[in-house]
């Protein structure tokens, strides 16, 4: 069967707004050279489907920056490709709520006429933010072999109290048939089967969905659509056993990105056999170490000016350290400057960010010290 993919690029971004106050979800930086969406981008190319629309609402300009024609995934054709599904808002609109999709099932009301538009048989549905490395062809089998009419994947996972609230928990019986859903539940922990945001149906039932929930007023895809129908739909779960990961938090963000200096953690999910992941391609000269540098248990990406120490750090494209600047247990982005004598710990410096000579910033690894882009400190 013939599949298409759609995104969601804007539905999180109140999870991390320091970091999506001047762009979406999709495309905050994440281990030295990606976005998060370049990892959903990649599981889908690597699976087979070259047709993807992403839908946006807001703030998507370094989305279509990044993006571009979408050759870097092999997306720049005339047949499929990647489109970035804009807004459908009419010149007479004066609800405010249009302006403000926040909700899976109102994104996919928007974008009803990209979908209706499509032909390819089914469609896998994902968030932008899902930090992991999976093989949509396995689920797709899995769907049609269960003759389901929605598939969602799943992973196991030991959660607490906290955790459990942001996530959505899968309940299945032993043929892999889901039997309840508790949306984003109070109190509970141990090990349970989470949703990763990721279904697999045919495209003619997602229409059918989005016109029943029109009719009706539903804005929850996990509640009105999948909870309402867990009986009369087959609707099953599929294991993914991989690295997963997915930040709603400025200290998850920072945890996530700290969890990447682990090589288990980028072999898993970098260095996938026949499952690479694919980004925007900078042509930038290889990171230069002068005499006196000292770089010890970090990812530096290129076009890097390293005079100063760096240690257990990420660090993005273009990024000067000077000479006596020490960097401990932080992430700095595209084009950071970082002065003569300088000192960093459990800190992120957004895009193009400056500290001038003798600056000392630390946080805590739970509540890391954040600079916006563009800053001068």
């Amino acid at each position: 069967m013939s599949v298409t993919g759609i995104i969601f690029s804007n539905i999180h971004d109140n999870n991390l707004p320091e970091l999506t106050r001047m762009r979406t979800m999709a495309s905050v930086p994440f281990g030295c050279r990606y976005r998060f969406i370049d990892f959903t981008l990649s599981n889908m190319v690597n699976s087979g489907v070259t047709s993807i629309g992403i839908i946006t609402q807001t703030n998507y300009q370094s989305l279509a920056d990044h993006i571009g024609t979408g050759k870097d995934w092999d997306l720049a054709s005339r047949a499929g490709g990647i489109k970035l599904i804009s807004p459908n808002i009419t010149a007479f609109a004066q609800d405010s709520r249009i302006m403000n999709v926040t909700t899976r099932l109102e994104s996919l009301k928007s974008a009803t006429v990209y979908i209706s538009r499509r032909t390819e048989d089914l469609v896998v549905l994902s968030d932008c933010d899902v930090i992991c490395n999976v093989d949509f062809s396995d689920m797709i089998d899995f769907y049609e072999k269960t003759n389901s009419d929605i598939t969602l994947a799943v992973k196991r996972m030991k959660l607490t109290a906290d955790l459990a609230e942001k996530n959505v928990i899968i309940k299945s019986d032993e043929d892999g048939r889901v039997r309840d859903l508790l949306v984003y539940p109070r109190d509970v922990i141990g090990e349970h089967d989470i949703s990763l945001n990721i279904m697999v149906m045919k495209r003619e039932k997602l229409l059918d969905l989005i016109a029943d929930a029109s009719a009706h007023g539903y804005t929850s895809f996990n509640t009105d659509v999948l909870l309402k129908n867990i009986n009369s739909y087959k609707i099953t779960s599929y294991s993914y056993e991989g690295y997963f990961a997915c930040v709603s938090s400025l200290s998850e963000y920072f945890t996530c990105s700290m969890e990447l200096l682990d090589p288990a953690v980028r072999r898993a999910l970098l260095d996938v056999k026949d499952r690479p992941i694919y980004t925007k391609v900078r042509n930038s000269p290889p990171t230069r170490y002068t005499e006196g540098s000292y770089v010890k248990n970090s990812l530096l990406a290129d076009g890097c000016v390293i005079r100063g120490t760096v240690e257990n750090s990420i660090i993005f494209r273009g990024v000067t350290v000077d000479k006596g600047a020490v960097i401990k247990n932080s992430i700095v982005m595209q084009d950071g400057y970082i002065s003569k004598n300088c000192a960093l710990n459990c800190a992120i410096l957004d895009k193009n960010a400056v500290l001038k000579e003798g600056r000392v910033l630390s946080g805590h690894p739970t509540i890391p010290f954040y600079v916006p882009k563009n800053s001068i400190i």
